[in-house]
């Protein structure tokens, strides 16, 4: 229950807050405030709440539902003696919340409170990596620096780089941590400057003292409350809870930006193994192992474990041969690019393949056993207790056996997803295939993906947290939460409210469908209807986003547009985003016109408030692709269980994608301006009724 005392010291804190900041107390806001303070109050711990100690807040932008879910979260977990884990969709976000949100509440609201910042290995410079991977320049192929192939000779360029990044980090010009360089960093470059759990030595390594990674994580100990995101929550799930993170039966969870939960979850434990690269790693590696074996001086209990690999590495290969063989079959008569990917209806793959996956994923489990073996030896080496094992060759190597282990453990898992019958009764799992045309020749990626959530949260996650909030300001599906509960896998109890939006929809932003000769359903007509209207519509524009559901219907478009429309267009693809949005707003303060062209990510976390966005257009409504493995996958299941996959899948989803789209143009209360939507199905079809009743009330114009 939340006490009499409680209650007050929220309010005050809140009146407090809005006094500060001289602000005006908003609806939303206060019942927001309400239901994560009542909700967070019912948590007691057991694990037995059905769901009464979990919430799921639909809160439109504009409500402040940031400074909400602190302002009750925090207080409520400081009495309970609980950590508060605030878990955003993108590290940005989690930025702001460090940056900006945190320290406006604790100066303005009278709340006192310790917060850290925290993110997974990969964000941070590993100093022993950055010198083995110069150090490997001198001799290549000594140690292989990429988890797929062995070492690659860099330019003088890219030394030059890594070099200097030392130099900074070494000179404390630079605390190690990728998201505070001035400079941006293509992933392919940052990789092998950084580490994994399988890969760092922890204590051992002779930089643990300066580690970047090592020095955050320290500061989480220390304080109430954790920015995370949702990738590092799931990876401290995954690893069994209070490895990263404070264990969840004495966390309050909050998920920001929620509706990405789901998906985040299914990525997380999906799978992947490519059939030639495999075969070409299990050969590289047997070389890299003898090397190994060579440089320990062939000290006995490692040489029995490399030894012991020898024949499940024989079996792997007799199984790889044979796997890409049933591929070669699979892909025989497929010689288009259309034809490049195969989903084995409702999961179910050949039995031939099933054979196949089993026999290979029996042998890889005792090779990842083995490699987990060889870690332990390599461990002790560096602790001093193996004394045949040199200690500075144990530091050498442990990082490369780590590479060795998470490749062999990957490979175990996609075996093992593709080998393992899915549970009768429960969501299926995605199983398909796809060709690979390079420079290497062909290969085929075989992969797997759960097309549902709800088992692997409600296992590890709903069942042991101390209390959750889930908001964001799109959660519910054609106006209900059914769709989310679902998904989430969220107990019955859960409460589920949509707030008060503050802003006068009717008044603000205006609806309009144009008349149009064509519909998506024939793509090629549709696309020369939206080209035709945007020729039209566009030179008056002058800050203006288009939305397209794919990369064939914008380029198409794109490449129809006059050069005097052309000059003014910002593309998805051709700049990064955060350029693109840079280089529209600077353009906007210029007085000049600025036209977006972007797909699905410029449909959600785009901010353009007042005059950076007056015009939002959306090319056609945003249904799923249809031949999209895990949602074909779903829809399947839907259908054998005598649902409709369209009505109770595709519809939701394409209702939850449009009110998002149309939310990029109210951003604050003083926004204005028109949403032009070119698919008269929104008006036309029985389903569009629905999606239309589910948007807030914009005012309606239809030709």
């Amino acid at each position: 229950m939340l006490s009499n005392d409680l209650k007050k010291k929220i309010q005050t804190a809140y009146s407090t807050f809005l006094k500060n900041r001289s602000l005006n107390p908003r609806s939303g806001q206060k019942h927001m405030i309400a239901e994560v303070a009542k909700t967070l109050a019912r948590a007691d711990g057991s694990g037995e709440q059905q769901g009464e100690n979990i919430c799921v807040l639909e809160a439109g932008t504009g409500t402040g539902k940031t400074i909400a879910y602190l302002l009750a979260s925090i207080p409520v977990a400081q009495k309970q003696g609980k950590k508060v884990v605030v878990s955003t969709g993108t590290v940005a976000l989690q930025e702001q919340l460090v940056m900006k949100d945190l320290p406006q509440l604790i100066s303005d609201s009278g709340i006192s409170t310790t917060y850290s910042l925290a993110k997974g290995r990969g964000r941070y410079f590993c100093v022993s990596k950055a010198e083995a991977v110069l150090e490997s320049q001198g001799e290549l192929g000594q140690m292989a620096l990429y988890a797929d192939e062995v070492a690659q000779r860099l330019d003088g360029d890219q030394v030059a780089w890594y070099q200097d990044l030392l130099n900074r980090f070494a000179s404390g010009n630079w605390d190690g941590d990728r998201d505070s360089l001035s400079e941006a960093v293509e992933e392919a470059e940052w990789r092998p400057m950084t580490s994994d759990h399988l890969q760092c030595t922890n204590r051992r390594c002779s930089n643990f003292s300066v580690c970047p990674f090592f020095k955050a994580r320290q500061e989480l100990d220390k304080v109430d409350l954790i920015v995370a995101n949702h990738d590092l929550v799931l990876a401290d799930l995954s690893l069994g809870g209070g490895a990263i993170l404070p264990e969840p039966a004495e966390t309050i969870y909050v998920f920001d930006e929620g509706h990405h939960l789901g998906v985040k979850t299914t990525s997380h434990f999906a799978y992947s193994l490519r059939v030639r690269s495999s075969q070409r790693w299990l050969n590289s590696s047997t070389r890299q192992l003898s090397k190994l074996l060579t440089d320990c001086s062939h000290q006995l209990v490692l040489a029995d474990c490399i030894e012991k690999l020898a024949q499940p590495y024989k079996t792997m290969e007799e199984q790889l041969e044979l796997w890409l063989l049933m591929m070669e079959q699979l892909f025989v008569d497929r010689k288009d690019d259309r034809d490049a990917r195969i989903r084995f209806a409702q999961g179910l793959i050949p039995d031939e393949l099933t054979v196949i996956a089993k026999a290979f994923a029996q042998v890889a489990e005792i090779a990842v056993a083995k490699f987990e073996q060889i870690v332990d030896l390599l461990k002790e080496a560096m602790d001093g207790e193996l004394a045949d094992i040199p200690r500075d060759m144990a530091e050498l190597w442990y990082p490369q056996v780590g590479v060795f282990a998470a490749r062999m453990q990957g490979m175990y898992w996609l075996a093992q997803a593709w080998a393992t019958p899915d549970v009768p009764g429960e969501s299926p799992t995605a199983r398909w295939v796809t060709r690979i045309d390079s420079l290497d020749g062909v290969d085929f990626e075989c992969r797997s993906s759960p097309v549902s959530a709800a088992q692997t949260l409600q296992e590890h996650l709903w069942k042991h947290c101390h209390g959750a909030v889930i908001t964001s300001a799109t959660i519910t599906a054609l106006g209900r939460f059914d769709r989310v509960l679902n998904d989430l896998g969220l107990p019955a109890g859960t409460t589920c409210r949509q707030l008060p939006s503050p802003f006068n929809h009717q008044q603000a932003a205006e609806l309009y469908i144009p008349a149009m000769d064509y519909d998506p359903k024939d793509p090629d007509q549709h696309t020369e209807a939206v080209t035709k209207f945007l020729a039209e519509a566009l030179p008056q524009a002058r800050s203006t986003l288009v939305l397209f559901s794919s990369w064939r219907q914008m380029l198409s478009v794109l490449e129809r547009m006059p050069d005097s429309i052309n000059n003014s267009v910002l593309a998805q693809g051709q700049i990064g985003k955060q350029e693109i949005l840079t280089q529209h707003k600077a353009r906007v303060d210029e007085g000049k016109a600025s036209i977006i062209f972007g797909l699905a990510s410029f449909a959600e976390g785009v901010d353009l408030p007042g005059d950076y966005l007056t015009e939002v257009i959306i090319a056609k409504l945003p249904f799923s692709v249809p031949d999209d493995p895990v949602d074909a996958t779903m829809a399947e299941w839907i259908e054998m269980r005598g649902g409709n996959a369209f009505a109770e899948w595709s519809v939701p989803m394409a209702s939850m994608r449009l009110t998002q789209a149309t939310g990029r143009l109210l951003r604050t209360e003083a926004d204005s301006g028109r949403i032009v939507l070119l698919d008269r199905r929104l008006i036309t079809r029985r389903y569009g009724r629905q999606l239309l009743d589910a948007l807030p009330p914009y005012r309606r114009n239809f030709a």
